[in-house]
């Protein structure tokens, strides 16, 4: 894969992926507005376990099915149809029991959070587990064939269907409709995978597959073997997704858990909600990346998996310091955006936190590179040191320093976890970091940082602010050599084709 497809799949799926995050701040704002601090509160919570369980569920085995995919799809196409079907039916089963051992958790999991009104919002978040795993399912097949065109069209069309079912519902019924517009979104994203598959992609996929080829299914033996390699890929994956979710997550529970307030709670979920901006905007680049460095990888093409680590490392630095620096700068009208007068007492908390979610950032992008190269266990271990980490601080800190100390206890784990990926990157794959870059754009962030208080931060005018101010970063990097002419023509063609 080229750069110039590498930075043209980011792209377009970064533009879904803005939508889908626009969409799902529209709804927080909505609910947060609609509920209040402490029925956003409960919210929060029902919605961020269920949240972690479906990413544990939806993303472990259909992202080993997007691996073997991307290493078949060109050379073996045969083998497509009966990745998906030994995939689905592993799926189907994982997510009933897991759905059934959620189910009759619920009363365990209320008593822990010392909240026995959690317990029929939680019944109701059930049914978002096979949902959101369809939906997911789907999303990584079109993964692994690179049709990551499908991947921001569908994407799209759910942000517009959380929209309508979660806003509406809240609405009516409150936190329960809330929670149950949540199942309706994914669940029709699924359906209109499925009729695009059905009736367009596997046609297409079967003129190029000879019929001779097709007929032979694998061998009993060759299933099993199948398995075996799925869940070996899988399992680690899978600890690696749940244990980043307590990593990002373990901080807002010990948040309910110490403080024991559904206020203080809303106050800080909403702190993290918008502080997450950034790294939603940079999960577009994982998507990409693991099937990208899967094929490089497989095939040994040792040059062209550097040099994608390389733009990555240099996307990541250039683009994501800026939007750490006008977050925390612009935190207070933000959080009036989003939220209102309600929610000022979170703005401090997320001027803290986003320096935390930096790290987090580069710290998934980057695990996303060991995750396609088979090297799994990697980034799970370092996401189970960073969980107990974060958790360890959090519980020494927030009763001493409340919500700030929380913030802080990410901030530190997530810096600690982001050091240590870092090094095992350039063991593994001998990458030379961009140090100038990283220097560069430092240089070009401390200038808007020095600057941005000569700007109006009011109200919608921070926007215009925030623009003026990336300008003038980028401008920066021009003077400093980072930006050159030659990066000018590469993104004015880009934006062409």
């Amino acid at each position: 894969m080229n750069k110039n497809f590498l930075i043209k799949s980011v792209f377009w799926l970064t533009i879904s992926e803005i939508i889908f995050n626009l969409s799902g701040y529209i709804i927080h704002s909505g609910v947060g507005r609609i509920l209040g601090p402490a029925g956003y509160g409960q919210y929060g919570l029902v919605i961020t376990l269920t949240t972690m369980i479906i990413i544990l569920i939806g993303n472990g085995i259909p992202t080993a099915m997007s691996k073997y995919l991307s290493e078949f799809f060109e050379k073996e196409p045969e083998k497509i149809f009966q990745i998906k079907k030994e995939t689905a039916y592993l799926q189907f089963i994982i997510i009933g029991l897991v759905t059934i051992v959620f189910y009759f958790s619920i009363p365990f999991i209320a008593n822990i959070l010392n909240d026995s009104q959690l317990v029929p919002l939680f019944k109701i978040s059930v049914l978002i587990i096979p949902a959101f795993a369809s939906a997911s399912f789907y999303f990584y097949y079109f993964t692994g064939l690179h049709k990551f065109n499908l991947q921001a069209i569908l994407k799209t069309i759910r942000s517009l269907f959380k929209i309508i079912f979660i806003l509406w519902l809240a609405w009516i019924w409150k936190v329960k409709g809330a929670i149950i517009g949540y199942v309706f979104a994914p669940l029709s994203v699924f359906l209109i995978a499925l009729i695009i598959d059905y009736f367009w992609l596997s046609p297409k996929i079967l003129k190029n597959i000879k019929k001779d080829k097709l007929d032979k299914n694998l061998s009993q033996k060759k299933v099993k073997n199948f398995y075996k390699q799925l869940f070996n890929y899988a399992w680690p994956f899978v600890l690696f997704t749940l244990f980043y979710e307590i990593m990002i997550s373990i901080d807002l529970y010990m948040v309910k858990g110490l403080l024991h307030s559904n206020s203080l709670t809303g106050i800080y979920n909403g702190a993290i909600t918008v502080g997450r901006i950034p790294y939603y905007l940079f999960y577009a680049l994982t998507i990409v990346l693991l099937p990208t460095i899967s094929r490089s990888t497989s095939l040994n093409l040792n040059k062209e998996t550097k040099r994608t680590i390389y733009t990555t490392l240099r996307l990541l630095i250039i683009f994501l310091l800026p939007s750490i620096i006008l977050m925390r700068s612009f935190a207070s009208p933000i959080i009036q955006i989003f939220y209102g007068n309600k929610f000022n007492a979170s703005a401090p908390i997320m001027s803290i936190l986003v320096w935390g979610v930096g790290f987090l950032t580069f710290f998934y992008v980057i695990s996303a590179i060991f995750n396609g190269a088979g090297k799994v266990k990697i980034p799970m271990y370092l996401a189970l040191g960073g969980a107990i980490l974060n958790a360890s601080l959090s519980y020494y800190l927030i009763p001493f320093w409340k919500l700030k100390g929380a913030a802080w206890a990410t901030n530190f784990s997530s810096l600690i976890s982001t050091i240590l990926i870092l090094f095992l990157l350039y063991y593994y794959f001998k990458i030379n970091f961009p140090w100038l870059t990283l220097i560069r754009s430092f240089l070009g962030g401390l200038g808007i940082f020095l600057l941005v208080h000569f700007f109006p931060q009011q109200n919608l005018i921070f926007i215009f602010s925030s623009l003026i101010l990336i300008f003038i970063y980028f401008m920066l990097l021009y003077i400093l050599g980072e930006i050159q002419q030659k990066d000018f023509f590469f993104w004015k063609n880009l934006f062409k084709n």
